[in-house]
């Protein structure tokens, strides 16, 4: 049985929605020895994890056991939604550097240093930075206002815009052991949240981040050319290629015609219908189920069945991908 697992936490309509169009889909099309399921787990034995040809992961990010959970299932051959491996190693800071060197426009980025002092560390463990740090070159270079953020966090928490140096500094001190980037702000004139489904299947949907959270989708905006829709759909794909993600969100500002990348690393992306819309769950829904029972017939028991992007598999294989 070439079984199909959620593993979810607090949200309640994409998981089963997902669960019911996947077995409704395999009883459509004949298949006879494949089902979908919330995952359920009651015990975690090492290298032994073969219940599930496919997880589509919800929840890890929130739960290290989890986690755990999951890279032991992959190394028994379960295609897990996404990669728990490579979504452990990722973080914002170097996506936004990778996008730079596959010709995907990103905002200009700096990675500051903590303003506290971690656990267990003192003066002597900081003799490889220079002082005084070379705050003025960032200033120069990003400007003001901007945008400070944790460079491997989510969800828009810890999200500070900063109007000058001092206004950085005394919100920098409230961030204590996060580990922060200062982002230049883009005064968009558009903007676009996309699904992007195993590397190359896009949805676009406009999308207003000022507004509040339930209001964020636009229903009925106004019209945007063709030849926009084309390059934010292009670098969707190429980002997606590069890292691996079979399950993702992109968001792009546009400024005088630019699509720039602002937060292309949301491997549990919101899919819940009263945030999303009918449209776009339906949609995420729909060509999720199909990805997932894609996955399933192509499963190959024992072996890996995970995705690598472009950046991994390039150094093992020795090829070059093209940047552009």
């Amino acid at each position: 049985m070439r079984k199909i697992g959620i593993l979810f936490g607090q949200e309640n309509t994409f998981p089963q929605a997902f669960i019911d169009r996947v077995n409704e889909k395999i009883k459509d099309q004949g298949i006879k020895d494949m089902m979908a399921e919330a995952v359920l787990i009651e015990t975690v034995e090492q290298a032994k994890s073969d219940e599930y040809a496919v997880i589509i992961d919800r929840i890890s990010q929130d739960v290290p056991f989890y986690r755990a959970f999951l890279k032991n299932a992959a190394i028994t051959g379960t295609a897990v939604i996404n990669n728990p491996f490579w979504w452990s190693a990722d973080e914002k800071f170097f996506n936004n550097a990778l996008a730079e060197k596959i010709g995907v426009p990103v905002p200009k980025t700096f990675i500051l240093p903590t303003s506290h002092r971690p656990p267990d560390t003192d003066e002597n463990s900081f003799r490889n930075m220079k002082y005084p740090f070379n705050w003025e070159k960032m200033f120069e270079t990003i400007g003001f206002p901007a945008y400070m953020k944790p460079h491997d966090g989510g969800g828009w928490k810890s999200v500070y815009r900063v109007e000058s140096p001092e206004d950085l500094w005394k919100k920098h001190g409230e961030t204590e052991n996060l580990v922060m980037m200062l982002q230049e702000e883009i005064n968009f004139t558009e903007y676009f949240r996309c699904y992007v489904l195993n590397t190359d299947k896009v949805h676009i949907m406009q999308y207003e981040p000022r507004n509040p959270h339930h209001l964020r989708y636009v229903i009925d905006g106004p019209p945007v050319k063709q030849e926009t829709l084309d390059l934010v759909e292009k670098y969707c794909i190429r980002l997606n290629k590069a890292l691996g993600y079979d399950f993702n969100t992109v968001e792009f500002a546009i400024r005088d015609g630019i699509p720039y990348a602002i937060d292309f690393c949301n491997p549990a992306p919101d899919a819940d219908i009263h945030s999303v819309g009918q449209e776009n769950f339906d949609w995420i829904v729909e060509n999720a189920a199909n990805m997932a029972i894609e996955k399933a017939k192509l499963y190959k028991k024992g072996k890996m069945n995970l995705t690598w992007g472009t950046f991994v598999k390039d150094q093992i294989t020795g090829k070059k991908t093209p940047l552009k």
